[in-house]
């Protein structure tokens, strides 16, 4: 039965965006066209340069709060009430070509779907980090949010959405999700710019260590302060 109406309301986190987010918007135009996207959210945490403008030309609804990723996901889920579906994407995360038949065959199954990961970028260290993900993710059902997230909204409010915390909002969604999040087959494609200035070894033991950390229930708040540090 055809749909009468778009399912799927996009939410994009940003803090001055504007070199990434131009092409992960440019992937979300398939969507568009296969009629599953019905509208774009932009949540912004006080951006300076021009990610807003970016946003304004694609015509996404933007609002704005906070420097924090679980509240600026909080309210871009927030602003996109009506929406049955939500995908989730990070401002630097390119969904693969052909990502939207991958989805419409979905949509008719309840529950939480990612894609597997890989870095815009060659060599051993980004197949070691990204093999990790898709790894860690399968294992244990942690993807992070730069493997994107597609999620009916019953089961979001069902697992209680994501907690208004400054990192780790991700796997703290993920643990409740638990089963219920399966990988899609396609391949996100997200930006390696922070290893490749901070270092692979430097920022993946740094990730690891703030995950380790906040499964111990160590404070979110204290492990944002020690990781922008």
């Amino acid at each position: 039965m055809p749909r009468t109406r778009a399912p799927i309301s996009v939410i994009i986190p940003t803090l001055n965006a504007e070199t990434v987010l131009p092409v992960a918007l440019n992937a979300l135009f398939e969507g568009l066209s296969a009629g599953l996207i019905r509208s774009l959210v932009v949540s912004d945490g006080g951006s300076r340069d021009r990610t807003l403008d970016i946003a304004e030309e694609a015509g996404a609804r933007i609002v704005t709060g906070a420097p924090s990723r679980g509240g600026q996901l909080c309210r871009g889920v927030a602003a996109a009430a009506d929406a049955e579906w939500l995908l989730v994407l990070h401002a630097d995360t390119v969904l693969p070509p052909r990502w939207s038949d991958e989805v419409d065959g979905v949509l008719d199954a309840p529950g939480a779907w990612y894609w597997r990961l890989r870095f815009d970028a060659d060599g051993m260290a980004p197949r070691a980090v990204a093999g990790w993900a898709n790894l860690r993710s399968r294992l244990f059902n942690l993807p992070y949010g730069d493997q994107g997230l597609l999620i009916d909204r019953a089961t979001y409010e069902a697992a209680g959405g994501y907690p208004d915390i400054p990192l780790m909002e991700d796997v703290a969604l993920a643990r409740r999700l638990g089963r219920s999040l399966r990988p899609l087959q396609g391949v996100a494609t997200t930006s390696a710019e922070k290893y490749r200035r901070q270092g692979w070894l430097r920022r993946g033991g740094r990730n690891l260590s703030t995950l380790t950390g906040y499964l111990a229930g160590r404070d979110p708040e204290r492990l944002a302060a020690r990781y922008r540090r």
